[in-house]
């Protein structure tokens, strides 16, 4: 710390020569203690705050050079100074700095010389460990940066952030933002290596202008963490855009430099990250609202059937998909489709609209299943190049039961009725491919039996294979609950997992 004198260990088994290098040292102002021999020496250095080693050559126990070699390998940031009282030739001055000393000084040794030498080699080394503390926290920086743009979410990004700046300053550190919402959340870190946790934090900022700022603060008005004794904060404050919230960083006051350069880096790495994440939540939002805005508001009222869907978006870290249910009444038949455009993306979910779209004129023109699947293959193969789709499709006659279905590359629909489960498939390419198609399966759905048709973010993982996620569906849905719409909303819970990457669909009809 500026203004505290270096702390020097004068090692000389002579105590009328040590007497002289402690006297000259102590009048130029240094903090100076005393060691008779090497092994006292070695014994205090790395226990005692010394800055600077001013070891005799010959002592009665180890050799000096021997002595200085030892500290060096456990304490390369102390420098040594090699006094002698003796004669020597260039081989004892070559071997004393070969084994690590910064410099060596034999008789006479003038009180001048000394400490000059002593202020010379100490600026080298806190020259060094200013450009080492300064490459190690640049370092600490850049995976910080690239720790906080990886973040899925916006409470993951401030915990990065958080122990981020923990472990760069190596002591306790709290980072605030405002989520798109408005929320104004804060990353704390209790120091380097801890857990970083968020929790709810309001900070007022008016007057904090647009850019990057920087200044100190008494510790109580960020009582998120127990700072050091005695100490203040240092905030930097970033806003990228006046009509954004600033983002802050606070730092115990005693951990920064000149200019403080890291922080502010810090700083403005995150808040290009927050506003990243901020645009991104803005983005899905908007695409989920259109994607919801597409799917059908209600369902229908029939009579003699129970009808139930749930419909979940992928988590906000992901792209929206291309998943897409109907239901709707047509000519006396319940109309039921689920599909999947390929992809995860904005241009997703508009290629399910104008799928969906096309399915529902083709329907009402009153075409069976497997025509409205060969006219949207053609339409796909013609306006909708290098596109893929999965679509079933099918016509349910409530007082009958009777069902007609085609699938285009679709997982297969699950029919279950009294503890028993059967899945109807049907081998058929997706929509997009030239090949030919199977004809209608026809088949009737018993009074007292759900029919469940679901896109594969249900069932599909990437630690397990197909045939288990379906054996996981098929085992969820031997008993179906009194309420349909419990009975979906349980198979999303017990099947799909807890950070949803894919969106989900589920449609239910039960016949009473």
């Amino acid at each position: 710390m500026a203004g505290v004198p270096a702390t020097i260990l004068v090692v000389d088994d002579s105590p009328t020569k040590r007497y002289l290098l402690v006297s000259w040292l102590t009048r130029a102002g240094f903090t100076v203690w005393e060691a008779e021999n090497g092994t006292e020496a070695l014994a205090r250095v790395g226990v005692d705050p010394i800055d600077l080693v001013v070891l005799d050559v010959r002592l009665p126990d180890l050799s000096g050079f021997e002595v200085c070699e030892r500290i060096k390998a456990d304490h390369p940031a102390i420098p040594v100074i090699h006094v002698s009282a003796h004669a020597v030739d260039v081989v004892d001055r070559t071997q004393g700095l070969t084994r690590g000393a910064d410099a060596y000084l034999a008789e006479p040794i003038e009180p001048e010389e000394l400490v000059a030498t002593a202020h010379a080699v100490l600026r080298y080394y806190q020259a060094r460990q200013r450009a080492e503390l300064l490459a190690e926290r640049l370092t600490g920086l850049a995976d910080t940066t690239v720790a906080v743009h990886a973040a899925p979410t916006f409470a993951r990004l401030l915990q990065e952030a958080a122990a981020g700046a923990a472990q760069i300053f190596r002591s306790p550190a709290v980072v605030v933002a405002e989520t798109f919402d408005g929320d104004c959340l804060a990353g704390v870190a209790a120091g380097p290596g801890a857990t970083a946790e968020v929790v709810p934090w309001v900070v007022d900022d008016t007057g904090v202008p647009t850019g990057a700022t920087v200044r100190v603060d008494a510790p109580d008005g960020w009582g998120l963490v127990r700072w050091p004794d005695g100490d203040t904060v240092t905030v930097a404050a970033a806003k990228l855009r006046e009509d954004r919230a600033p983002l802050y960083v606070v730092v115990p006051t005693a951990t920064q430099t000149a200019r403080t350069p890291v922080l502010v880096q810090l700083a403005q790495a995150v808040a290009s990250a927050v506003e990243a994440q901020r645009s991104y939540d803005e983005e899905h939002r908007i695409a989920v609202t259109l994607q919801r805005s597409l799917l059908p508001r209600r369902l229908p009222d029939v009579a003699g059937l129970d009808l139930a869907v749930r419909y979940e978006p992928a988590s906000a870290q992901t792209e929206v998909g291309g998943d897409f249910y109907e239901l709707v009444m047509l000519d006396g038949h319940l109309l039921v489709a689920i599909g999947d455009v390929a992809g995860h993306s904005l241009h997703a979910a508009t290629v399910m609209a104008e799928l969906r779209h096309a399915m529902r004129a083709y329907a009402v023109e009153g075409h069976q299943p497997g025509v409205i699947l060969e006219r949207l293959n053609v339409l796909m193969r013609t306006l909708l190049r290098n596109e893929l789709a999965t679509l079933c499709i099918l016509l349910l006659h409530p007082s009958t039961g009777r069902i007609r279905l085609a699938s285009a590359g679709h997982l297969p629909a699950l029919v279950t009725v009294d503890g028993r489960v059967e899945y109807v498939q049907q081998s058929a390419p997706l929509l997009g491919v030239r090949a030919d198609r199977p004809e209608d399966l026809e088949f009737t759905l018993p009074a007292g039996a759900t029919l469940v048709l679901y896109t594969d973010g249900l069932i599909e993982r990437r630690d397990t294979t197909i045939d288990d996620g379906l054996a996981a569906l098929a085992a969820c849905a031997t008993v179906v609950d009194d309420d349909l719409d419990g009975f979906c909303q349980r198979l999303l819970v017990e099947l799909a997992p807890p950070e949803i990457h894919d969106d989900v669909a589920v449609v239910a009809v039960r016949r009473r």
